[in-house]
């Protein structure tokens, strides 16, 4: 898996803890770290299908 796919899995999983912990407290600053899931979930999708897309058409010229 790509370094930049892994922190933006870090960066999820961050994300939804400081959501947990803000509306655990009653802030609703908690939205904005749901909005950064939500780029970072995105971001790691990214870089996992491109990891994905390059190694079948480096195999695919390799033929």
């Amino acid at each position: 898996m790509p370094r930049l796919a892994l922190y933006a899995i870090a960066v999820c999983v961050l994300s939804v803890a400081a959501a947990v912990v803000s509306f655990a407290r009653g802030s609703w600053l908690g939205i904005v770290w749901i909005l950064m899931l939500g780029v970072s979930s995105n971001i790691a999708w990214y870089y996992v299908r491109k990891a994905k897309n390059d190694k079948a058409a480096e195999a695919a010229a390799g033929r």
